[in-house]
């Protein structure tokens, strides 16, 4: 054995010897403070259950997040197709709006019938596009009188109406649409059938929600137009003027204005099929309603069909 190894030896004897004498042998390798354990001895419940506990929720600011914002174009398509489903009660927010629970029903109709026009009926010019001089951002064009006749919204827009906030049944308010517009059309399939057609409608699908469910969403502003946009677009162009022209204007501008959803979402899809020509003079082979039917007929309840300056714009600059 070298002498290293000797004194090696030695010490390590030397240091066991200290530590028996100290009294340390079985606590040398824990904190003094510590106590002894059991073998036998098995996590607390609370403990293992924290060790063994997987994550079954996520947290509260993901969770109230919803469902996460989908901007396939083809996901927007389907969403402009009927709903099946119950609609949504209103908001605090919505049900906060001016309703028609601060009037009776008999104010109420009489507001609906004793308005005075106020202006004339707007211009076209040579694209297709009205102009009303006292809104001049509002530039459909697709009168009324094309819109019903060519079909829209199933047949069934002007049938008799329940109106679950007024608690009472709303019928024959086609009526007082000038007589021009429905003379000799089948009122029963175009106006006031009970039930949805979607063969009565320009491009042959059915598209949008019911009123019932516009009430529901509090788009409604009963003390205007118990039926929403597209009776007030008619009031409108009559030459009535009320409260509530902004707020459906912006409501058209949003869906087929010159950024309108809507609109940009059917002039994509022209240029994604390769579409540089609009053919819109009503014979069978009309290209163009080939390119997303149930976006075309969405637009036309909007009073709005794609133009070829819009289209030739859109293909030059995508706007």
């Amino acid at each position: 054995m070298s002498e290293y190894e000797a004194r090696r030896l030695q010490n390590i004897k030397r240091n066991q010897a200290l530590v028996e004498e100290l009294g340390l042998e079985h606590n040398a390798l824990r904190p003094a403070d510590a106590k002894p354990r059991s073998k036998d001895k098995k996590p607390s419940a609370k403990r293992r259950k924290l060790h063994e506990a997987q994550p079954t929720r996520a947290s509260a600011r993901i969770a109230s997040g919803g469902t996460r914002p989908s901007y396939n174009e083809d996901e927007l398509e389907r969403a402009a197709a009927p709903r099946t489903r119950q609609p949504k009660s209103p908001s605090p927010a919505e049900s906060a709006k001016p309703s028609a629970a601060r009037f009776d029903l008999e104010t109420l109709r009489d507001g609906w019938t004793s308005w005075k026009p106020e202006a004339l009926e707007p211009s076209r010019d040579s694209t297709g596009t009205f102009h009303f001089p006292s809104h001049p951002d509002f530039t459909p064009n697709k009168s009324p009188e094309e819109i019903i006749r060519e079909g829209s919204f199933g047949g069934s827009y002007w049938r008799p109406l329940y109106s679950k906030a007024l608690g009472t049944t709303i019928q024959d308010d086609w009526k007082e649409l000038p007589e021009g517009w429905t003379k000799g059309l089948d009122v029963k399939r175009y106006l006031t059938s009970p039930s949805y057609n979607a063969e009565v409608n320009k491009y042959g699908v059915a598209c949008g929600q019911s009123i019932e469910e516009w009430e529901a969403a509090g788009w409604i502003m009963h003390e205007y137009d118990v039926r929403g946009w597209f009776q007030w677009y008619c009031r409108f162009w009559m030459g009535r003027r009320c409260p509530d022209d902004e707020r459906q204007i912006s409501r058209w501008k949003k869906c087929v204005g010159e950024t309108g959803r809507w609109r940009r979402i059917l002039l994509k899809k022209y240029v994604q099929v390769g579409i540089k020509t609009v053919f819109d003079d009503g014979e069978d082979d009309d290209s163009a309603g080939d390119v997303s039917p149930v976006v075309h007929q969405t637009c036309h309840h909007w009073a709005y069909e794609v133009r070829q300056d819009a289209l030739d714009r859109f293909w030059a600059t995508g706007k």
